[in-house]
This record gives C-alpha cells, sequence and structure tokens, in this order.
C-alpha cells in the first residue's frame, strides 16, 4: 500500500474537475506527491479509458525517477503499464500507458506527429520552469485541442506557479494542494563574496553537523564544476559526520544516479544540481544547503547557440529547494546568501521564451504549418524581436524561403534533434560525404567541452589544421581506441561518452548515400560556413600579438594563440569566449574554434553573398582620395585592387576633406592669405565698385581646384592664393595694390609694412626717430585714409599710438623727449622733430 501523501485528498476533486471538462492546473507544494499520484489517478478512476498518458518532465533525469516511481507504487517494472523516453533511453512497452519523457521529447512528437495519436492525456508538469519547450508545447496542444482533439485532456502542474493566467490559457479550474508536512527552519549564511563557494559549504556543512545533524544533506550546487571542487572541500568535514558522499547532474550515467539517491547504511552528503529541485524523491534529507545558485539556459550571441551561464535562483526555487528538507520530518535550511538579496530576487524565473534563441522553437512550428509564430496563441507571447532574429537566421540557414515555408533543407533539418544551425551543419556534411565528420562535429560543438581546460586558450597549437574542430575529432577518436588516452590528456570521460551518443543518434537522422569526400577537410569546413554564415571574418596577423578577426556585420576579435588555423586570410568563426583583463574596461572576445575558408566558397550562400563595388572614399592617412574595387560579404571587405584614374566622386570627397581641413592648409604662407584678403577687403570698403573676396568665395574657389585632383598635396601646389587673385579681374588687382598698398616710405627713406586688420584701422610701426622732419603720416587708400602710427623707443616697445603726428610733436613728445634722453643718452632726441633730419636707413639694420 502506497504511504500516504498530501494530495490524495485533493484526488476527489482532481476526478470531478475532469469530469466536467478535459484541461485541469493544479498547484501542489513541494512534497505533494502531485508527480505520482495524479498520473496514476487518470488511469486508475478511468479518466483515460484508452490512450496513453504522457508525463512531460523538465529534465530526464526527472522523467525516469518519477517512472520508476510510479511503477514501484503499481508493483510493477518500469516498461510496463509505466515507462519513460528520454533522449539515449527507452523503457516502454506495448503496454504502456503512462509515458514519461521530456519536453524537448513531446515537442518532436507533436512534429512527426501532429494529431498526437494514440495519446489520452497530456500532463505538463513542473510548467513553472517555462523552459522553450514547454511553451511551445503548451501552444501546439492548446492548438491541437481546439482544431482537432477537443477530448484531449491537457493537465498543467507545478509546486510554485501562478495558476490563473494558465487556468484562462485552457479555460480550466485551478486547483491547490499543501505539501510539505513538516516545518523547516531556515538560516542566512552569507559569505564574503571574496570567498570560494566550496568554502562556504564546507563550514555550513560543518555548522550543521555542530548544531544537531541526523539525516542526509542535499547540497543545491549550480553546476559539475562547483560539485568537483564542493566534493574535495567537504571530504573531510564529511568523513568526520559519517555522511557517504553522492553526486547528482543531469550528465552522469542512470547508474550512478540511482547510485547517488539510493538509500544506504548511511546518512549521506549529496552534491546535486538543480535536478533534484523537482519530481524526484530523495529519502531521509534533513538537511539543504542552498547556494542560490543555477547555471541555466541562455543564448550565447557568438556561436549562436545554447549554454549555460551561471545566475541567481528566483524565490520559487528557493521555496523548492527548502522543500526538499521537510518532506519526512522537520528539517533545516541553510542558504548561503542573504534575506534581503532573496527578496529582491524575481518570485519567477522569467520564461525562457522571452530570453532564448527562438530558431529552434520557430522551426518546430513549420511542422504545423504555421509560417510565423502570430498564427499561434500563446500563454505569454514571444518577444517580436526575438521571433525576427530566429525568422532571418532560418532563412540563413536555408531551413526557409522568403516567404518563410519550409524548404527541403528545412525539412531535413527538422528531423535533426539539434540546434537548426548544428542541424544545418550535418545536413550540409551529408551532402558533401562528410557526414560522419559533420555528426561529430555538431556533438561536439553542442556539448560541453571534452577537456575540462580548453589548451586552445593557452599556449600556441603545434600542428596546423583546417578546422579546430578537427583536433576534437581526432582527439574523441583516440579516447575512443584507448580509454587510457582521456586521463593522459585530461579528457572528462563522462563528457566524451556523451559526445559519443549524441554523434550516433544523429549520424542516424541523415541519409549515408552521399559519395565520400575527396577534400573531407574542405568539405567540413564549407558544411561548418554554412552552418555559421554571419560568423565569416578576415584575419589581420600581428607581430607580437594575436592575430586579429575583423568579423563580416562589423566588430572585431582576437583568434586563440592555441587555435590551430593558421595562415588562412578568411575563418569561420565558430565559438568563443569573453576574456577580463585586470586593468581593461572591456572585455576581449577570444575566437577559440575557427575553420579556415576560400573567398569563392560564400558564392554558395547566394548570388547576392558577394557584392561588387567601386569605393571611393579619403584616407586622411594619406590625405588622398582612392579608388578601389571591392567585393564585400556583408561589409566585411574580401577583396580589394585599386582602380586608375579619377572617378567623378573623387572630387566631391576632396573638397568636403579639404573645406573640413581649412583652406589656409592648401597655402605655403597662412599669414599671406589672410592679409591679402584683408587688403581686397580694405580696397573694396572704399572703392564700392571693387568685390570684397569672403569666406564664401574661398571656399567655392578652393571647391573648384579639387576639379581633377585627388590629393591634398596636388591642392597644395597648386596654390590657392594664386587661385583668388585669378578670381579678380587686372582693374581690381591694381586697385588693390593702390588703395592698399603693402608697404609705404617715410620721407627719411624708411620702408615700413602697412598692417590690415578686418575690425581695426590699417597701421605702421616704427622708432619714432624714423618719423623725425615729418609733421604729417602716410596714408592709404589714396591719401584718404591716414595710418595709425606706432612710435617706438629704441627698445622697440610703442610709446605712442596716433595718427596726429603734428599734435604729436607739439603736446606729446616734450615731456616725452626728457624721459628719452635720461633712458636713452646716446641717442639724439632734437627739440624740434619738425625741422629734424631722421636717421638714414641704409646705415643701421632694417627693422619692421
Amino acid at each position: 500500500m502506497p504511504e500516504p501523501l498530501p494530495i490524495d485528498a485533493l484526488l476527489p476533486e482532481i476526478e470531478a474537475a475532469l469530469r466536467a471538462g478535459p484541461n485541469l492546473v493544479i498547484q501542489a507544494d513541494p512534497g505533494a506527491g502531485k508527480t505520482t499520484r495524479v498520473p496514476a489517478q487518470l488511469l486508475a478512476r478511468g479518466l483515460v479509458p484508452v490512450g496513453e498518458i504522457v508525463v512531460a518532465q523538465p529534465r530526464r533525469l526527472a522523467a525516469r525517477m518519477a517512472a520508476q516511481r510510479v511503477a514501484e507504487q503499481l508493483g510493477e517494472p518500469v516498461g510496463r503499464t509505466v515507462g519513460y523516453q528520454v533522449r539515449f533511453e527507452s523503457r516502454v512497452s506495448d503496454a504502456t500507458r503512462i509515458r514519461f519523457v521530456t519536453e524537448g521529447l513531446l515537442v518532436r512528437r507533436l512534429r512527426d506527429d501532429p494529431g498526437l495519436r494514440g495519446v489520452a492525456a497530456v500532463v505538463l508538469d513542473e510548467f513553472h520552469e517555462r523552459h522553450v519547450d514547454t511553451d511551445v508545447a503548451l501552444a501546439l496542444l492548446r492548438r491541437l485541442q481546439r482544431l482537432r482533439r477537443p477530448e484531449l485532456r491537457l493537465l498543467v502542474m507545478s509546486a510554485t506557479l501562478d495558476a490563473e493566467p494558465v487556468a484562462a490559457f485552457l479555460d480550466a479550474s485551478a486547483l491547490r494542494s499543501p505539501g510539505r508536512r513538516h516545518p523547516v527552519a531556515i538560516e542566512h549564511r552569507p559569505g564574503r563574496s571574496d570567498r570560494p563557494l566550496e568554502s562556504q559549504v564546507a563550514e555550513a556543512l560543518r555548522h550543521l553537523g555542530a548544531t544537531g545533524l541526523d539525516g542526509s544533506v542535499l547540497v543545491f550546487l549550480p553546476g559539475a564544476r562547483e560539485i568537483r571542487r564542493c566534493a574535495e572541500a567537504c571530504e573531510g568535514v564529511a568523513r568526520g559526520l559519517g555522511l557517504e558522499r553522492g553526486v547528482l547532474h543531469g550528465e552522469l550515467p542512470a547508474a550512478e544516479q540511482d547510485r547517488a539517491i539510493a538509500a544506504g547504511p548511511r546518512p549521506k552528503l549529496i552534491l546535486s544540481t538543480n535536478v533534484a529541485e523537482t519530481s524526484i524523491t530523495i529519502e531521509g534529507i534533513a538537511a539543504v544547503i542552498d547556494s542560490g545558485l543555477v547555471r541555466r539556459p541562455s543564448h550565447d550571441p557568438w556561436s549562436g547557440l545554447p549554454t549555460l551561464t551561471l545566475a541567481k535562483i528566483a524565490r520559487a526555487s528557493a521555496e523548492q529547494r527548502a522543500g526538499r528538507a521537510g518532506r519526512t520530518r522537520a528539517g533545516r535550511c541553510v542558504r548561503l546568501y542573504a534575506e534581503h538579496d532573496l527578496q529582491r530576487r524575481p518570485a519567477f524565473d522569467e520564461p525562457e521564451l522571452h530570453r532564448l534563441d527562438l530558431a529552434g522553437a520557430m522551426l518546430d512550428l513549420r511542422a504545423h504549418d504555421l509560417r510565423h509564430a502570430s498564427e499561434l496563441a500563446w500563454l505569454d507571447a514571444p518577444p517580436a524581436a526575438a521571433v525576427e532574429a530566429a525568422e532571418v537566421l532560418l532563412r540563413r540557414l536555408g531551413a526557409t524561403d522568403e516567404a518563410g515555408a519550409l524548404t527541403e533543407d528545412g525539412r531535413r533539418m527538422l528531423r535533426v534533434p539539434a540546434h537548426p544551425r548544428l542541424a544545418r551543419l550535418l545536413v550540409e556534411a551529408q551532402r558533401r560525404g562528410v557526414a560522419s565528420w559533420g555528426a561529430t562535429a555538431a556533438a561536439l560543438l553542442g556539448e560541453r567541452p571534452l577537456r575540462r581546460h580548453d589548451p586552445r586558450m593557452g599556449e600556441a597549437a603545434s600542428d596546423a589544421r583546417a578546422a579546430d574542430v578537427l583536433a576534437d575529432i581526432e582527439l574523441l577518436e583516440a579516447v575512443a581506441r584507448d580509454p587510457g588516452e582521456a586521463r593522459r590528456r585530461g579528457v572528462d570521460r563522462n563528457a566524451a561518452q556523451r559526445v559519443q551518443r549524441v554523434r550516433r543518434q544523429l549520424a542516424d537522422t541523415v541519409e549515408r548515400r552521399a559519395p565520400r569526400s575527396e577534400a573531407p577537410e574542405d568539405d567540413l569546413c564549407l558544411a561548418l560556413l554554412h552552418a555559421f554564415p554571419d560568423r565569416v571574418a578576415r584575419v589581420e596577423v600581428r607581430s607580437g600579438a594575436p592575430d586579429r578577426l575583423v568579423l563580416a556585420g562589423g566588430g572585431e576579435a582576437e583568434l586563440s594563440p592555441g587555435s590551430a588555423v593558421h595562415g588562412a586570410e578568411l575563418v569561420v568563426a565558430v565559438a568563443a569566449e569573453q576574456r577580463h583583463d585586470p586593468g581593461r574596461r572591456a572585455p576581449r572576445t577570444i575566437v577559440r574554434s575557427a575553420a579556415a575558408i576560400e573567398p569563392e566558397w560564400l558564392l554558395e550562400l547566394g548570388d547576392d553573398a558577394l557584392v561588387e563595388e567601386i569605393r571611393v572614399r579619403f584616407d586622411p592617412r594619406t590625405e588622398r582620395v582612392d579608388a578601389v574595387a571591392q567585393t564585400r560579404y556583408e561589409g566585411l571587405v574580401i577583396d580589394s585592387t585599386p582602380v586608375r584614374g579619377v572617378p567623378p566622386e573623387a572630387s566631391a570627397l576632396l573638397r568636403e576633406a579639404a573645406l573640413a581641413r581649412g583652406a589656409r592648409a592648401f597655402v605655403a604662407d597662412p599669414a599671406a592669405l589672410d592679409d591679402w584678403l584683408r587688403r581686397v577687403a580694405f580696397a573694396a570698403a572704399h572703392q564700392p565698385e571693387l568685390v570684397a573676396l569672403g569666406d564664401v568665395e574661398v571656399e567655392r574657389v578652393l571647391g573648384t581646384m579639387c576639379e581633377g585632383r585627388t590629393s591634398f598635396a596636388q591642392l597644395r601646389e597648386a596654390d590657392l592664393l594664386a587661385h583668388l587673385r585669378a578670381e579678380l579681374p587686372p582693374v581690381q588687382l591694381a586697385a588693390v595694390e593702390r588703395l592698399a598698398p603693402t608697404r609705404i616710405t617715410l620721407a627719411g627713406g624708411r620702408s615700413l609694412v602697412v598692417r590690415y586688420e578686418l575690425d581695426r584701422p590699417p597701421w605702421v610701426e616704427s622708432r619714432l626717430q624714423d618719423f623725425f622732419g615729418s609733421t604729417q603720416g602716410p596714408a592709404v587708400a589714396g591719401g584718404r585714409v591716414p595710418l595709425v602710427l606706432h612710435l617706438l623707443a629704441p627698445n622697440r616697445r610703442a610709446v605712442q599710438v596716433t595718427t596726429d603726428l603734428a599734435g604729436f610733436w607739439e603736446r606729446h613728445y616734450p615731456e616725452l623727449r626728457r624721459a628719452l634722453m635720461r633712458r636713452y643718452p646716446k641717442h639724439g632726441w632734437p627739440e624740434d622733430p619738425r625741422t629734424a633730419t631722421p636717421p638714414d636707413p641704409g646705415g643701421r639694420r632694417r627693422r619692421r
């Protein structure tokens, strides 16, 4: 007789609700027993008299464990009435009525059989996790129910769920069951941010042992890497507490998973990822240590493939984890984060549909004759931008045409249980006769690395290859031939075994009738190009630094020194990671897996993949306009050849650059240009029929000089001042010389430069003695404008500025003379300067 569970009290209401309608939402707390009781109740009470009950679980481990538990309660072996089907493993028979599957397999079954023949009910368990496949399955099932299968039963179950929106979407009632029957005392023991997680876990374990631990301890960690570190850090503490160590995560073989949670003579320390949060029962858990972290699926913007990133769990997950300690007894939960940190976290995880790449989901819709996400009713519609990005990628991969319809390659890709990029890789590899390599490459790219430390991120590779993935293929083959190679070369055996399983599964999805390739390495690189057409990059070799990759579409990265791809001009950047260096603000993007390609291969991506055009641009380094014939791929220059002659665009580009630089950059003496323009302006101001030359006229003349020229050097040789002079008729040039002379000569023979300024009257300067013998200063503009006289002492400093020389002699000179005589006694200072003789300009060094 199965032990009683909290949900048993709700079973009559569940039956009544399902007799009233096909759909139901059940919210049941952790430990309520919904996963094991509800599917069996559907069968036992005749709610599903014929057909299968398919129960979708978020993880393979959960599906397998749940099937084992339900079969055990029925007193049968797994595979008879109750079975499971997950990737790489299936235990079902013709007698199976309850089939536990992963959400991904449910979506694939819907793809292969949109009518779900032989299925009478579908249960979506642990719905709160909201994986992409969860939302896709719900939307497709609801559509199937409305259009073809109104009798199909749909149940949504979760421990933590906002039930009302789901119930409204399904037009169903919602029922709730309490779960945990024992209290859980929660402690928050946040560690310092600089303290390793494994040290915090070991300290929490010591704390539990010191305060009365009586039973097993379940530790929630983000991933296998942290599990390994914690296993080492906690070994001594666990031994001291008499705990047997167990490890639980999704990548372990089934036998090791079973061993980790099996009851034994001693309590256990079970180090687990979030696979232990839901749907599986672990007996004897007295305490939980919660790191508050998870490695959750995300989208790698570089490879375009799914990846895992470290993140904080939501409050709902924290509740689930704590609940594992209160299933059979009063328990304890130690959280390695502060309570205020928990309160700031979201109540639920954001649905994956809102944050992950949707290319796979949009491809799945094509199996149901749906060309766009908007044709399907969703519980929460995916973001329009993410849908559009997915559609663009599917078109680029050749899975859909411009109208959104599935192509023949798209149909082949649908059969491949992998991301559309990897499916495209496999389809293209099969076409080119390298299906085996393609399947292995797809498996390697889609799974975690073979080695915990990737040597390609370190020292330079010794052997050159066409693609980095070829080195991984060779390593995998070496380990398959000699398992001892795994230890010698640092290969994770579980990872290698999983890659081999995935490789076999992928290889089984494609035909192998294509002829063998005559150039297999080239053909594998071509297949990678078809899978990653948006990752083409040009290699720029740098002395003493990693090669730089200039990426199609913009941006750049570095090729890892450990990459085996040497000497290629073009590559496909398949996988990369960001590295944060001390002292650098922005991270560096390091490409760790690339494949060499030839420029002509890009033509295979479509007739319009390569664009040929004449590019004319002004190069600020050489200060010239260059014209080159370029071949471009998404903005990336693939080939460039100089063009002879002066293209029509050259003059306009040179004019734009010259005007931005400024006219004075194109004369040998900018001061002479300014002086001449001021003289022209002065002459025009005093003779209205003359034309002044302002900035507008100067820029116009500079622009005309650019015709037929391509460089600043040619403009400088052309002499802008000479071109400006040519703009004026000879009569005006003569008038400028007459009205605004550059020099004037004093009575004593001294020649002075006349200074013209825009906002001041023209002026000259010279020693005071040079003006002896004169009572009137010089004038310009035909004698109409007297020059301002700067009268200088022997030290070349002005002692007077005036236009009234006679008035100066009369009013100011007598007093100034006495001061000058004291300071400069060797100079002559006559009493009457008006009759004195000025110095001979030829007897002294001429001063200006």
